[in-house]
């Protein structure tokens, strides 16, 4: 009975991969385990790995000797999502950033994982928490501006109220001072069937619940698992509230969002005295196709990330559509 069980797990996680990976969205591990120390870039394309490292910042980003100026008196922290890596999420927006004289950072998280950003999201909060305070540091910013995709906005949040980014008794101490999300995973997603096939593991019960739960991260990697409609991670981030005073929010979405389904659980609820915009690409561009991924490249959500950060942005420049 073990083995037919072990063998059965094995199938399901196998299956479980290749549904994900039509889908672009990468499990932490496939049909083998990587070796301790090793690191797997899900989406990178063979030849980008071969020629690029690992942990290659994007164009414009992670200028330590740059110094915030008048106009944008805040570094911005660019957090990709799962399975992604900085190189691939931000070669649009980094050097956008930058080019418009902004201080940008960005960084690789989940290295744990062997993955990027398939971990357990409590830990990677923790990673964005050290690299936050590294930026405040050499930069001398007391706060940072931080933009984040999928998984990165949700985590971001994790940040903000478990990870000290944001200060509960004293708004004037919070190290954050405007989120701006990217399609992130709020109130959760389906995957676009995923948790169906989910559900095809738990209704098995084809082992024991803790050794159930291993197979589950094995083949989803936990940051998804955790990302799914109803999870507990998910309840316990959003119990109570889910917005601080003193730091803005920005949701900026697409109704043709085709990983975070529905789309409109990337929306945030606007707490008592906090600021929360929730955008959909489609308001000033209802034909925009805009994929998940697209959000990080596409023009319209560039120029909606730029009037995030800077309101007198979008009064000065044209809105592309």
């Amino acid at each position: 009975m073990a083995l037919r069980q072990r063998s059965v797990a094995r199938v399901l996680a196998t299956t479980a991969a290749v549904f994900l990976g039509a889908m672009g969205l990468h499990p932490a591990a496939a049909t083998a385990e990587p070796a301790p120390g090793s690191l797997v870039l899900p989406s990178a394309a063979p030849a980008a790995r071969s020629l690029t490292p690992p942990d290659a910042a994007p164009e414009g980003a992670n200028d330590w000797s740059c110094r915030p100026s008048t106009q944008h008196p805040r570094p911005v922290v660019l957090v990709h999502g799962t399975g992604m890596s900085m190189l691939q999420s931000w070669n649009v927006i980094s050097p956008a950033l930058r080019n418009a004289g902004y201080c940008v950072y960005a960084l690789n998280y989940g290295a744990a994982a062997h993955s990027w950003g398939t971990g357990d999201i409590r830990g990677s909060a923790r990673e964005l928490a050290s690299f936050v305070d590294t930026v405040r540091t050499r930069t001398g910013s007391a706060q940072v501006d931080i933009v984040g995709h999928s998984q990165g906005g949700t985590m971001a949040r994790q940040y903000l109220r478990f990870e000290g980014g944001a200060d509960q008794v004293d708004p004037s101490r919070n190290k954050v001072r405007h989120l701006v999300m990217l399609g992130p995973t709020n109130h959760g997603t389906t995957f676009n069937g995923m948790q169906d096939l989910y559900s095809v593991f738990t209704s098995l019960r084809i082992t024991d619940e803790p050794t159930n739960q291993k197979i589950v991260e094995f083949a989803f990697g936990l940051a998804s698992y955790q990302q799914l409609i109803g999870s507990d991670f998910l309840t316990q981030l959003n119990t109570g509230r889910e917005s601080f005073p003193g730091i803005d929010y920005t949701v900026i979405a697409s109704r043709s969002d085709d990983i975070v389904t529905p789309p409109e659980g990337a929306f945030l609820a606007a707490d008592p005295g906090t600021s929360v915009r929730n955008e959909w690409i489609q308001d000033t561009c209802p034909g925009a196709a805009v994929s998940h991924v697209g959000l990080l490249n596409d023009p319209r959500s560039v120029f909606r990330v730029q009037s995030a950060l800077d309101p007198t942005y979008g009064a000065r420049s044209a809105a592309p559509c």
